[in-house]
């Protein structure tokens, strides 16, 4: 039996950084589509810094709400993933709780404070992002447990996130920055699926109707796939507007990227021996960061 992480450690293994990507590459991308645009000087770092953190904030926030919710029903009890607080039994499930209320909280602030230096709409937008991230597995009719956790993953890290970063710099801006957005958001989706994957035997034993336990081991590697396709087109078509050779490459490197989960996609394996794919669609999602980073700059 493994040794038990440390007091520290089990708070930051909880915290689950891989999923920080969800967070962080929209907000580049939002503030990338302000150099696509040539308004350099719109860029108000700031309100990037704030955007950033309010993301961070969430995701974290919303992982302690996953881990309470689920160690609470015992659907943790059934997976193989990363370390659970509740599940492991290391730290009362009150504790856990309060610690996504506090990540909530210190996003509300923030968000309050961005909302005062570009527009109050922000305030009921970022009530509701609270909201999803708490019922995506709490409260009586979860809906992560029903399979609409990737549709909400796809609007709130992709569309809010990558066009809100976007207008807190300068305002709306073209239909190009859509793409991105959208690109973000099934790059987020794919993170999302390498989890459920990972985890259709537990889920289907716990009674969670993720859409990879609904229609299986072979299709939900097929669908992420998919996915993973529509990230590449997106990709390449929000870079049409400029150099369509550079937005080509990009999408190439990015692909280059998701190869390794991919292959675990397609592959026959289970459970634990998915885990790296978690991991790997991690580091492409952060690559897909740098592509759009360099494809709007290079314009």
């Amino acid at each position: 039996m493994s040794e038990a992480p440390g007091s520290v450690r089990r708070w930051v293994l909880a915290a689950r950084l891989r999923t920080l990507p969800a967070a962080l590459v929209p907000v580049i991308a939002g503030m990338s589509t302000v150099i696509h645009n040539g308004r350099h000087t719109d860029i108000k770092p700031l309100n990037t810094l704030l955007a950033a953190f309010i993301s961070l904030a969430l995701q974290v926030g919303t992982n302690y709400a996953n881990d309470y919710s689920d160690g609470i029903k015992g659907t943790d009890e059934k997976r193989v993933g990363p370390f659970r607080l509740t599940a492991s039994g290391l730290v009362p499930a009150a504790r856990v709780k309060y610690a996504a209320f506090a990540c909530f909280g210190v996003a509300a602030i923030a968000g309050l404070v961005l909302a005062s230096r570009v527009s109050w709409w922000l305030v009921p937008l970022g009530a509701t992002a609270i909201v999803a991230g708490w019922f995506y597995t709490g409260g009586p009719k979860p809906y992560g447990y029903y399979g609409f956790g990737e549709f909400f993953v796809f609007i709130y890290f992709g569309l809010v996130a990558t066009l809100g970063t976007a207008d807190v710099q300068c305002g709306p801006l073209s239909h190009w920055s859509w793409f991105e957005a959208v690109a973000c958001g099934l790059a987020a989706v794919c993170l999302l699926q390498a989890n459920n994957i990972r985890d259709i035997d537990g889920d289907r034993e716990s009674g969670k109707k993720t859409i990879a336990a609904r229609i299986g081991r072979v299709r939900s590697g097929q669908l992420y796939v998919v996915t993973v396709a529509g990230v590449l087109i997106f990709l390449f078509l929000s870079g049409l507007e400029g150099d369509p050779l550079i937005s080509a490459l990009a999408a190439v490197f990015v692909a280059a990227g998701y190869r390794p989960a991919i292959k675990l996609a397609l592959s026959s394996s289970h459970g634990r021996d998915l885990l790296p794919m978690l991991a790997e669609s991690a580091r492409a999602q952060l690559l897909l960061g740098l592509a759009l980073l360099v494809v709007n700059v290079a314009r």
